[in-house]
């Protein structure tokens, strides 16, 4: 058995070393913009129940009540963001609720109990942090329990602007209630060394008081992101687009679906004339991607998070859309992580992470659109340092596409990352890509390398290395026979 790992072991890491070579990309920018980061959307409550210390009247039987995930739960299985890449965890609203997803929100000073304390929570950003991974929380404008610690003074009376199913509005307009809020959420990540602020629950604050948010958020905060989940025209790191949510969830549901809009929102961003968009296939608000799809749910999901992924701007994911989990909007949404289920998905994001954190062109390169026409994408990302063409073909059919010599240059060849297959120029002076239905694949553009020498050699060891294990086997029942 020792023999049978150790050659194993052997030939993973010739293989792995032979492999790196094509894979090699430009170092990552020790300078980073949101567009060089990826979010993982979670909530702290349905992630992993770490101890039963804080499970207050918890009911995991109950999608509607808090089903006891907190912050040691975080720190437990933080392994898992972290193997798939992301640089970001939003991990939700973290004060006083009512709500398992902090959508009733009864003090901006207290944390909620169920989670666990101030300590731990200091404890979760820590340990992210050690893997450089910055934290962020949501801070809702609105929207909060009527039985808010501000609802419940009297001498703020004034500032309620109205209250509808148990919730209170705040009256956004109020310069007491502006002052009140930015003290709270600048007191907040005083305390609490966050990387990033989620505003929420947006109603009718105008746009330059949501700017002022902004600014006292970040000030003396280098490398801070502040975003949003609605629309806004306020100055936030990364623009949140309905829309474009919508395209990607139709564009990925079925094949052959009109993918025209789906670069609508990125376009301008690439000219340089917004910021970049969060690029998802759902969010913690909406129905599972998966309750959309029409066809086979893991091949719809593994196209669409690749777009969002490789596509310019800032991938955001939901918890769970790795595992192909389904519900409608709200609690049936919000299902416990199952750390149980298949780890393929899981693999392939981290994977396509691992290229994307290494190569500063990939996440900021210039980009050119090839093609985009009904689920058929294919478009490159190129510096003077390296190029790459992404090409995924959510269609019906096997396409092809045609890169001609004149574009790509002489002497090249492209290395498939996903597949391992290498394409070199034909007859007619083009690089065919030639992909089946169903199928995304991103090639790294290399110099042309003739006999991969490194390839042969390893394979030379995997079977001179066979051998000896069956000729160690047969000897060894030599040797057993004749002790018997």
């Amino acid at each position: 058995m020792k023999l049978k790992k150790w050659i194993s072991a052997t030939v993973a890491s010739a293989l792995f070393a032979t492999t790196f070579s094509f894979t090699t990309v430009a170092k990552a920018q020790e300078t980073k913009t949101i567009a060089d980061e990826t979010i993982y959307d979670l909530l702290v409550d349905r992630y992993f129940n770490a101890t039963s210390e804080n499970d207050y009247n918890a009911n995991p039987k109950d999608n509607t009540q808090f089903a006891g995930g907190d912050f040691r739960g975080l720190i437990d299985k933080f392994s898992l963001i972290t193997d798939m890449g992301y640089s970001i965890v939003s991990i939700g609203s973290v004060f006083k609720t009512e709500k398992y997803d902090g959508s009733m929100v009864t003090s901006y000073r207290e944390i909620e109990p169920h989670f666990g304390t101030a300590d731990e929570l200091k404890e979760v950003i820590n340990t992210f942090s050690k893997s450089n991974v910055k934290v962020m929380i949501d801070f809702p404008l609105t929207n909060v329990s009527e039985n808010h610690e501000w609802a419940q003074d009297p001498a703020k009376a004034e500032w309620i602007a109205g209250t509808s199913e148990g919730k209170v509005q705040w009256d956004l307009q109020n310069e007491e209630v502006q002052q009140a809020l930015l003290d709270a959420v600048v007191d907040f990540v005083s305390t609490y060394d966050v990387g990033g602020v989620r505003l929420t629950n947006l109603s009718n604050a105008d746009t330059e008081f949501v700017n002022e948010l902004i600014a006292a958020i970040k000030d003396g905060n280098e490398g801070f992101y502040v975003i949003s989940n609605e629309e806004s025209d306020a100055n936030f790191d990364a623009k949140y687009f309905s829309e474009t949510t919508e395209s990607f969830r139709n564009v990925y549901k079925n094949v052959d679906q009109d993918s025209s809009n789906l670069l609508t929102n990125i376009e301008p961003y690439v000219k340089g004339e917004q910021a970049p968009a969060q690029l998802m296939l759902d969010n913690l608000l909406t129905d599972r991607f998966t309750l959309t799809v029409e066809a086979y749910p893991p091949t719809r999901t593994r196209m669409g998070i690749v777009a969002t992924l490789l596509l310019p701007g800032v991938p955001v994911t939901q918890y769970g859309t790795e595992l192909i989990m389904n519900g409608k909007a709200g609690a049936e949404a919000h299902q416990l992580y199952n750390f149980k289920t298949d780890e393929e998905m899981i693999d392939l994001i981290g994977d396509v992470q691992t290229l994307r954190s290494q190569s500063e062109t990939l996440r900021n390169g210039e980009f050119k659109l090839l093609k985009n026409e009904n689920g058929y994408l294919a478009f490159e990302r190129y510096s003077d340092k390296e190029r790459w063409i992404v090409v995924i073909n959510n269609t019906g059919k096997t396409n092809r596409i045609d890169i001609s010599e004149e574009d790509l240059g002489p002497d090249k060849e492209l290395h498939a990352l996903l597949d391992s297959d290498t394409i070199r120029v034909n007859k007619d002076g083009n690089y065919p890509i030639i992909l089946d239905r169903e199928i995304v694949e991103i090639f790294q553009v290399k110099e042309e390398r003739g006999i991969n020498k490194g390839y042969l050699a390893a394979l030379a060891i995997v079977y001179i290395l066979f051998i000896a294990f069956i000729v160690a086997i047969i000897k060894r029942g030599k040797r057993r026979r004749a002790e018997q």
